[in-house]
């Protein structure tokens, strides 16, 4: 029955260990410079980053670059040596070295953002030696700081020189893009759930704009995912550690995972043998004959003798030529001080024992002696071992004989023990397929104290009246990359059922492309906003509002300008008379108590 079940081919899969090629430079077609410059659309996103042109004509209307947003530079490299993105071909060998803009949804590193700037618009054929004369639409997280849009705006501003930007927060061009898509009403009131590789959104939107106020994000998102299943297979398969890459964990979890509609009730499924084998997915690990399970016969045991030994007579030969040559230089050096004293050179032969360290010519004379016993000695264990060592085959002849008494036992193993077994090259994924993606739901499963989605989005509907609650559930729209699970969109019904008063009406959709729609949406936008349009940041806003500025559109942020406190009249008169009757201070003449008056 097991070995039956071991050949059934139904449920089993290989790894594809994908491998990056290079993106190609591009060049600028014209439809991007006439009748004016194309926008710019960088969806600027945690895991991947994708940038492509806002034209309108057909061959464009997809993103030409779609990487992922890191950057692999070893410290004290030169920023000519980093690689970003798809340059990187494989992402295992190099993951040590992995610099990202990214403190889980933030962009925080603005070295890096750089260098993923200079990747952009290389490869879309624009040098960034001169100004870059496109308009550049950016996407930004929820809430997105104002010290991060400021460092964001000096650097697309002040280091390539763009005319106009904009920002918007992926997740609401995505809800944009498909609303448009639907022919939805516009401005439009509705529930956005999101969820990326470092975190999870709810976030309401009301009349088409959103409420900043009651926006709740979750720590959580597919890389702790993907974390989560790699701990799980390593401990359950603690002789594959090394080829449970993180890579592999997240293509298991895009491509093998699933949400339960009722995780109890599907696990104790899972208890069933015959459910058990229709639904574990048998994945084949790459074969390697240095893994555990395959034999190894007494040929290769002894060659593998030999070539240890060899190395090992290699290694100890080195040190002995070394060891000579330092006591030999030493011997020469000491015999070069007695020639000082037989010269009757006293007062240099006595400045020389002091820098050796020694108090008398007998002392010099006994180290000589020892010195050069041990050098001897040397050279001849060099001559005998030269003479005793013997060619590797011989070593190969002989450990036959060491293992004659085995030979015959060992060779009964070869034939018994099979060269494949296979329980040791699949990894069984069973109950992990919807262990991970629940902690979406529950995040005490990995430890973490908050709330879970669902919780989240029930403490945001609790912030509102009952009218606004129905018609924000009538349109519960979930994006994303890490919500593309199979059964999620199910499961949000069900528990929406159930926070949901006896009787009410909701409605949950899925966005057509949750990993790229954020980019289509913003695509769209920019079309149909010309420069004139509002949203727009030009060069002459950022530098009257400074970067931290923003122009809120559909699918934008909330700006909320910093407050400075000002301080009153009567506290600058009560500074300014400190200052004028302080008789510490040096006396200042009617320039300085100007500039005083002005500090205050």
């Amino acid at each position: 029955m097991l070995f039956r079940t071991m050949n059934d081919k139904r449920n089993v899969y290989t790894f594809e260990d994908y491998k990056c090629s290079p993106d190609p430079v591009f060049s600028v077609e014209r439809e991007c410079l006439e009748p004016c410059p194309a926008p710019i659309v960088v969806d600027n996103g945690s895991f991947q980053c994708r940038a492509g042109w806002a034209s309108g004509v057909s061959p464009l209307d997809q993103p030409r670059l779609v990487f992922r947003s890191v950057a692999a530079r070893s410290r004290g490299a030169a920023r000519s040596d980093a690689h970003v993105g798809n340059d990187i071909p494989s992402l295992e060998p190099l993951r040590w070295t992995f610099k990202s803009a990214f403190d889980r949804n933030l962009v925080v590193n603005f070295d890096m953002q750089e260098l993923i700037f200079d990747y952009v618009f290389t490869h879309l054929g624009i040098s960034t030696q001169s100004h870059v004369d496109h308009p550049v639409v950016v996407t930004e997280p929820p809430c997105n700081p104002l010290h991060c849009r400021q460092m964001m705006s000096e650097l697309l501003f002040e280091c390539y020189g763009v005319p106009r930007v904009a920002y918007g927060v992926d997740s609401l061009f995505s809800f944009y893009h498909n609303s448009v898509r639907d022919a939805a009403d516009l401005p439009s009131t509705g529930l956005v759930l999101s969820s990326g590789y470092h975190c999870s959104h709810v976030l309401p939107v009301i009349n088409g704009r959103l409420d900043a106020f009651n926006c709740k994000r979750v720590n959580l998102g597919g890389g702790e995912a993907a974390s989560y299943l790699q701990r799980l297979l390593q401990l359950k398969y603690p002789a594959n550690q090394a080829a449970i890459t993180l890579s592999r964990m997240e293509e298991l979890l895009h491509q093998h995972s699933y949400v339960a509609l009722d995780y109890q009730h599907e696990l104790e499924k899972w208890r069933s043998p015959s459910f058990y084998e229709r639904e574990v997915h048998r994945v084949q690990l790459p074969f390697s004959g240095r893994a555990a399970g395959v034999c190894v016969s007494v040929e290769e045991k002894n060659e593998r003798k030999t070539q240890q030994l060899r190395r090992l007579q290699e290694i100890n030969s080195r040190r002995r030529e070394e060891k000579l040559q330092e006591d030999q230089k030493r011997l020469e050096m000491l015999l070069s001080v007695q020639e000082l004293l037989e010269d009757g050179s006293l007062e240099l032969f006595h400045r020389s024992l002091v820098e050796l360290n020694m108090d008398s010519a007998e002392e010099l004379q006994s180290y000589i002696q020892k010195l050069s016993m041990s050098v001897e000695q040397n050279r001849l264990m060099k001559a005998e071992t030269a003479e005793v060592e013997q060619p590797a085959e011989d070593v190969g002849e002989m450990a036959p004989d060491l293992n004659q008494d085995n030979d015959e036992s060992g060779k009964t193993t070869s034939a018994i023990q099979p060269l494949l077994n296979k329980a040791e090259y699949h990894l069984f994924v069973g109950t992990e397929r919807l262990r991970v993606p629940e902690i979406l739901f529950q995040p005490s499963l990995i430890g973490e104290e908050q709330m879970g989605l669902m919780e989240t989005m029930q403490f945001v509907l609790e912030q509102y009246p009952p009218e606004l609650q129905e018609a924000l559930v009538k349109n519960v729209f979930l994006t994303g990359g890490n919500l593309q699970y199979p059964g999620l969109k199910e499961r949000v019904q069900r528990d929406l059922l159930a926070i949901r008063p006896f009787q009410s009406h909701f409605k949950v959709s899925l966005a057509r492309r949750p990993a790229l729609d954020p980019w289509f949406g913003a695509c769209e936008w920019a079309l149909t906003n010309p420069a004139e349009a509002q949203g727009w940041i030009s060069r002459q806003d950022y530098e009257e509002n400074g970067g931290e500025y923003l122009r809120e559109h559909c699918a934008s942020n909330i700006f909320i300008p910093m407050k400075l406190n000002k301080t009153s009249s009567a506290t600058k008169q009560t500074l300014m008379g400190k200052c004028l009757t302080d008789t510490s201070l040096p006396d200042t003449t009617s320039n300085d108590k100007d500039n005083d008056i002005s500090l205050a």
